[in-house]
């Protein structure tokens, strides 16, 4: 008895699966969108401080004022943004009009170049505006974010986001710095006048229908302010990011001195470090949902607030031979680029849904106030320390001291909190 063979096709190679969110024409372009935008972004903040200094030769001083004038905006305008546009109805165009307007500065900047009127303080007041329109962006942003994502997408939203986030804090200096190395500064800035264009354009193809703008007493600065001091979860993240923030930037401020000068790492080996240590923001924009579906969003949220700053103990740590120097720093970077996508991803989804969609804006701008506010503050903490106990100490002191932000949240129903939380 013979047995028959039965031919038949083999089996069509399976396609890659694509995450829900992104089959939806709406949320597609609405992150494509912020992942052009963000890389613009980081192209700036290289082309910008390189022309200031390739062109007008700019000091320490000089670079403060830079910098300073591109956070201004976020800690004076914020809240008032944040309620302007919580009663404004179209936050998509509000978007829209800072991605066209930050893209018709950028372009001026070149031009005034070349027709040579280009000076410091002008460099200075269009960074100021271009951080003003940023900020707009960002506090409409998380309003539009409510209107397309469904509640239980949350943290999968966040991360595609924050995905997106970790790949331009990867590859946007690199871009710019060849950019700038082959074009020049001001040219390389076309490049970032082109990102904020095509970001205009896919916000302009979105079809949505934004949630109406509700009306009448309890709302603006006050009530948002209100909300977030009565609120125990938001209090909780606010706080603890807040108290996260002032100690690493206590730490942020020392980082690079004590790395190049104590530990003798050259800039051009440092970099490299910083730059393979960002990948672990994007294995942490990976996990991050994963992870929150499988302990919870509150024990996800309480894993960030110790993954992120935890590693940076390494840093004071790291002694002997330079291989395990460069090994240390190397571990610290990358587990703490993890720690804060895991972190943001959590806390922010959290926050959005633990707010009212009337009231996104406006907790945001808070949000932004006090956060912002913080970081200079921990900075001059951080110098201040350093200069009066050393360099060494004072990393010690921030690093285990940026773990306290823990605290807030372990007191807080966060602890045991398995779903994301009504507003």
């Amino acid at each position: 008895m013979t047995e028959s063979l039965v031919l038949t096709d083999p089996a069509p190679p399976r396609r890659p699966r694509i995450p829900r969110l992104l089959r939806q024409a709406a949320f597609r372009r609405y992150w494509s969108a912020q992942t052009v935008s963000l890389f613009g972004d980081q192209i700036i903040v290289l082309a910008v401080p390189l022309l200031a200094v390739l062109a007008f030769g700019a000091g320490p001083a000089e670079m403060g004022y830079l910098t300073a004038a591109s956070l201004l905006p976020n800690l004076f305008f914020s809240m008032p943004a944040g309620a302007w546009v919580d009663r404004y109805p179209r936050r998509r165009q509000v978007m829209i009009i800072a991605d066209v307007g930050r893209a018709g500065l950028l372009l001026a900047v070149p031009l005034l170049w070349w027709a040579d009127v280009l000076n410091l303080p002008l460099l200075c007041a269009v960074t100021f505006l271009i951080g003003t329109l940023s900020m707009f962006f960002e506090v409409a942003h998380v309003s539009l974010f409510a209107t397309l994502v469904r509640r239980q997408e949350y943290v999968d939203a966040s991360s595609l986001i924050n995905g997106s986030r970790a790949m331009s804090d990867v590859a946007g200096p690199s871009i710019g710095g060849v950019l700038v190395q082959v074009l020049t500064a001001p040219v390389a800035l076309f490049s970032g006048v082109l990102t904020y264009l095509t970001s205009a354009v896919f916000l302009a193809r979105i079809t949505v229908t934004e949630h109406p703008v509700e009306s009448g007493p309890g709302r603006g600065m006050a009530a948002g302010v209100r909300y977030v001091v009565r609120s125990a979860i938001l209090r909780a993240t606010l706080l603890g990011t807040t108290t996260l923030n002032l100690f690493n930037y206590m730490f942020a401020a020392l980082f690079v001195l004590y790395v190049t000068t104590e530990l003798g790492v050259s800039p051009g080996l440092l970099g490299l470090i910083i730059g393979a240590g960002s990948f672990g923001g994007l294995l942490g924009a990976a996990v991050t949902g994963p992870v929150s579906r499988r302990i919870g969003i509150g024990p996800a949220v309480l894993l960030g607030f110790v993954a992120f700053p935890a590693p940076l103990i390494l840093v004071p740590l790291a002694t002997g031979a330079q291989p395990l120097v460069l090994a240390l720093l190397l571990v610290a970077e990358f587990v703490s680029a993890l720690g804060v996508m895991v972190l943001d991803i959590a806390v922010g989804s959290v926050q959005i849904a633990a707010t009212p969609v009337a009231m996104l804006a406006v907790v945001s701008g808070f949000r932004r106030t006090v956060n912002y506010g913080i970081r200079p503050i921990g900075a001059v903490l951080g110098g201040t320390l350093g200069a009066t106990i050393g360099v060494r100490p004072a990393l010690w002191i921030a690093s285990l001291g940026a773990l306290l932000g823990v605290l807030w949240v372990v007191f807080s129903p966060l602890r045991t909190m398995r779903t994301l939380p009504d507003s």
